[in-house]
């Protein structure tokens, strides 16, 4: 089976993995590969951490995808012999004042309604666990399952085993002939043809599919290298300053990676104030950011859903939706992939999921598709 994969993010570089490994030939559809908000993402594998009030669809996925993610990362070394940069450092959860304490209060009654072992620390138990923690932080709270990759490691490798595979060309337009899925047209005028196109887009829209309720996400990133280049921290520490939240990502070459904003402001440019913030609000939870150098700062947007949820769906025959993964892109990606390709290929996901996961779920079960036919 031939299959198109529009969009080389990290969610459409997975699935076409997943299918160019169960034997079916694969296209990959990007003008930039890997340039857009995989590009940026801190890589936070975190369901405890991450969790929040409203998202009890969508905790079971995370938790399952990250259980998920050792043997995704092992098949990725055995099949290319790469090992993507995973690390199973645990997350801590960081109150940076005594207020914030109530926060932390919040996530760990969350956390226990969904049956998750919780382990609360005292500030001088976090700071014992990570001497760079500021000396005045009010409490935090421990996660060990919550691990996390570096999405640009992950990625260079899935796009050198995608090589030969990859068209690096901007898609316009998915065809039709007789009303059966027939491939894409690209900005060129050339045709890709196939038997199954799958739209892992993210924001992107393509004549000839349906109407996605999408709206970007920016998020404004920070990557430092520390003063001496040795590590400032070795856990995750997401940090709780006047109730914002802000996270601090240890790398194994001793850069931080710092982050991240959400903003819905339209502006893809980085912006000077939510920047500001984010730097403040670290050096105020980890001091030695004030000494670090600045290595990049980037912005990116997200595709959210409506109810923060992806849509991963079979809209109709030959024609998969792969997007709206919001913040949880990276740490869905080993469940998107699988689920992803399993459709692509005439398979059903379990009815609870479809429902999850469903498009129609935003449209009253009409899905607004616009057919194209091949000319």
């Amino acid at each position: 089976m031939h299959i198109l994969v529009v969009g080389a993010g990290i969610i459409g570089l997975a699935t076409a993995f997943e299918l160019k490994t169960a034997g079916h030939t694969v296209n990959v559809i990007d003008p930039d590969p890997a340039g857009g908000a995989s590009h940026a993402a801190a890589g936070m594998l975190a369901p405890a951490a991450e969790t929040v009030w409203g998202q009890h669809t969508l905790h079971p996925l995370m938790v399952q995808a990250a259980a998920d993610y050792p043997q995704f990362i092992d098949r990725i070394e055995a099949i290319t012999g790469e090992r993507p940069d995973y690390r199973d450092n645990a997350t801590l959860v960081v109150a940076a004042e005594a207020a914030d304490r109530q926060a932390l209060n919040e996530l760990e009654s969350l956390q226990q309604s969904l049956g998750l072992r919780t382990e609360r620390l005292l500030g001088s138990q976090a700071r014992a666990a990570e001497p760079a923690l500021a000396a005045n932080i009010a409490g935090a709270m421990r996660f060990a399952d919550d691990h996390q990759v570096d999405p640009r490691s992950l990625t260079a490798i899935l796009l050198r085993y995608l090589h030969a595979e990859l068209v690096r060309e901007q898609a316009i337009e998915v065809l039709r002939e007789a009303g059966t899925i027939s491939g894409v047209r690209l900005a060129s005028g050339r045709v890709v043809e196939g038997h199954c196109v799958v739209l892992a887009t993210g924001l992107g829209a393509l004549a000839g599919a349906p109407e996605l309720p999408l709206r970007p996400v920016y998020g404004d990133i920070v990557r430092l290298r520390p003063h001496g280049g040795r590590p400032l921290i070795e856990h995750t520490v997401r940090g709780i300053v006047n109730r914002r939240p802000v996270y601090l990502v240890p790398r194994r070459d001793g850069s931080l990676v710092l982050g991240a904003s959400s903003r819905e402001d339209g502006r893809a440019e980085v912006n000077i104030g939510a920047l500001h913030t984010l730097l403040d609000d670290a050096r105020r939870l980890v001091p030695g950011v004030a000494d670090a150098s600045l290595l990049e700062v980037i912005a990116r947007a997200r595709p959210g859903t409506e109810d923060d949820v992806p849509i991963i769906e079979r809209v109709e025959q030959g024609l998969v939706v792969s997007t709206g993964y919001f913040r949880h892109g990276i740490l869905l990606t080993p469940f998107a992939a699988k689920a992803t390709a399993t459709l692509a290929t005439g398979g059903q996901l379990p009815a609870a999921q479809q429902t999850t996961l469903s498009l129609s779920r935003f449209t009253g079960g009409h899905l607004p598709a616009q057919p194209v036919e091949a000319t």
